[in-house]
């Protein structure tokens, strides 16, 4: 009848020191397949969203053999003349008595004087004249035409720009 009195406290200390030590080992690895889902999550957005990033007035540019432009800091005026023959400063609609003075006060808030002119191939070049002198009298005398690539060269060669 001797038997021997255990304290109940020993046994599970040693089983609970057991198990903390296999939950908390320390993981040596780097798992990227969740940093590689975003990023080309991210990647698909960004090519579905550039294309919309320009200015939203369809016109039919005339295609020429220039080369595009080099980027600028600051985002450029852009002024579109419709194939109906509406002047539309970015998106806005302006009524050709008001031009020229709308012109200038953008010109008074701006830093550069750079201005894209868009026009639609079917616009009469009288037109295209008159919105650039109204460019002019409203302080923008740095004026780029924007057209479309793949023109004609008018080289000689009687090829196709690229």
């Amino acid at each position: 009848m001797g038997g021997a009195v255990q304290q109940g406290g020993g046994e599970r200390r040693g089983r609970r020191g057991r198990r903390r030590g296999k939950h908390r080992r320390v993981m040596g690895e780097i798992n990227i397949t969740p940093f590689v889902d975003v990023m080309l999550v991210l990647l698909i957005i960004f090519m579905v969203a550039a294309p919309l990033m320009t200015v939203g007035v369809p016109v039919e540019l005339p295609k020429t053999a220039a080369t595009s432009l080099p980027a600028v800091e600051e985002e450029p005026l852009t002024v579109t003349i419709t194939a109906e023959g509406q002047v539309m400063v970015m998106k806005t609609a302006i009524p050709r008595d008001d031009l020229v003075p709308k012109l200038r006060a953008i010109a008074a808030e701006r830093e550069d004087n750079k201005v894209f002119l868009r026009a639609d191939g079917a616009v009469p070049y009288a037109q295209v004249a008159q919105v650039m002198g109204a460019l002019n009298a409203g302080g923008f005398n740095n004026i780029g035409l924007v057209t479309d690539m793949g023109g004609p060269r008018l080289d000689g060669s009687g090829g196709q720009g690229n």
